[in-house]
Formats: structure tokens, C-alpha cells, sequence
């Protein structure tokens, strides 16, 4: 599965070596070369752009701000030779943090990362092909993680995350994606969508308010788009 990307540097020695870097990669098609982030901002309207190499200092606007403005952003590689940016950089939810020099192995196992995460949230997410399935599979901490139906608490949206909440687990599985393409493999019989950022498992809600239903000692609200599904599930199980 191809990508297109962009490059941004304000170098030019340093953005041709990107895009020499780009070039030996077979999955990746380069569409623009960009010499600031308002050259990338231009980019970002006339292509579609599925991942996004770039450096952190520049003049205007830095590598930092521009991913921050975007609220539907690419994937992203940070390429910079300051190194004291890499826990911002990760607070952005980006792929990977390269240090200039980057050698040409370090450069394509981020561009493997980049692609196993793009295959996972795009074409190839995964699908439920029988009626009977009672998994599926999520990419999580780089391997592909079976995650029940029935272990499933709730799940909540976080920008380009999902937090997966599960009954043995502590800890809940983050995964890159959005609630919508998740919404689409789960049995409408076992969940249901009470809020833009929450779906929960049915069988574990305790009790039902006008505003908020209690799940296994947890409160999520009910969003006013919700509401009248909520209060069907209640009316057709009194």
C-alpha cells in the first residue's frame, strides 16, 4: 500500500537529502517539497497527504506549532538535530523523532512504523466478515493485539486515539484510530454509542441517569445527540 508524504525543511541540503531518503523507500510517493510550514500548509489543501516529514526549527512558524495547528494531521516524523524536543514532539502523538544525521536504516524503520500504523487506521483496518465473530484484532505496542468482544468495559476518543478500557486490565489499550471506525466492527446488540467520545459494552451498565449512565464504578455522561437512544435501550428492557 502506497503513501504520499511531503517534506519540510527550511535547508535545501538537508531537504534534498530527505527527498533522496523518500526516494528509496517503495511505498512512499512524494508529492511536495517544502521550504517552510506555510509551503506545507499550501500542500496539505491541494494533495492528499498521508504522512508528513519534517524539521522543528524554521522561521514563522516551527515544525512544532504547524503539526499543533492541524486538527485532522497526517502521520508525522519529526527530523531535527535538536534532540530536547522529543518529549513535546510526542505530546503531538507523532510516529517518530529522528536526530540529524539520520542514518539511512534509522530512517526507513520509522517509515515501517509509519506504514504499519497507516495499514491499521485506512484500507486495511480490520472488518468483521462473519456474524458470529466475537473478536477482533487492534495494532497495539507494535503487534496486533486480540481484543473480546465480552472484555470490553468501554472505549473512549481521544483526537487520533482510542482508549480501550477491558475488564482484566488495569491499564487501558491505546490504539491510533477514531471511535467511528471502531463503531463499525463492534455487534450493535453488545454496545452502544451514548456520547461523541464514549461507546460502552451494554452488559455492564449499572444504572441509567438523565445525563450519565455508571458503568462498573465509572460516570460517563450521555451526549444530547445520544439521549434518545439511551433511553430507547431502557424502554425496551423495562
Amino acid at each position: 500500500m502506497n503513501m504520499t508524504c511531503i517534506a519540510v525543511d527550511d535547508e535545501p541540503f538537508a531537504l534534498k537529502l530527505l527527498e533522496d531518503n523518500i526516494s528509496k523507500v517503495p511505498y512512499l510517493e512524494l508529492v511536495a517539497l517544502c521550504s517552510n510550514a506555510f509551503e506545507a500548509m499550501k500542500a496539505l489543501q491541494e494533495n492528499k497527504v498521508d504522512l508528513i516529514f519534517i524539521d522543528i526549527q524554521m522561521p514563522g512558524l516551527t515544525g512544532l506549532q504547524f503539526i499543533a495547528t492541524l486538527q485532522h494531521k497526517p502521520l508525522v516524523i519529526f527530523i531535527t538535530a535538536y534532540k530536547q524536543y522529543a518529549l513535546e514532539s510526542y505530546e503531538l502523538a507523532v510516529v517518530d523523532y529522528l536526530i540529524k544525521p539520520v542514518p539511512l536504516e534509522r530512517f526507513i524503520t520509522a517509515c515501517n512504523r509509519a506504514r504499519d500504523i497507516y495499514e491499521l487506521t485506512s484500507l486495511k483496518t480490520p472488518t468483521l466478515t462473519q456474524a458470529s465473530a466475537e473478536y477482533f484484532f487492534v495494532n497495539a505496542d507494535y503487534s496486533q493485539l486480540k481484543i473480546v468482544f465480552d472484555d470490553i468495559i468501554w472505549m473512549e476518543g481521544l483526537r487520533d486515539y482510542v482508549s480501550i478500557h477491558l475488564k482484566d486490565n488495569n491499564k487501558p489499550i491505546l490504539i491510533r484510530g477514531n471511535l467511528k471506525a471502531i463503531e463499525k466492527q463492534l455487534p450493535p446488540t453488545k454496545f452502544i454509542r451514548i456520547h461523541k467520545s464514549y461507546i460502552i459494552s451494554i452488559e455492564s451498565i449499572i444504572a441509567v441517569r438523565k445525563n450519565s449512565i455508571f458503568i462498573k464504578g465509572q460516570e460517563l455522561p450521555v451526549g444530547e445527540t445520544f439521549r434518545e437512544t439511551v433511553v430507547e435501550l431502557v424502554r425496551k428492557h423495562s
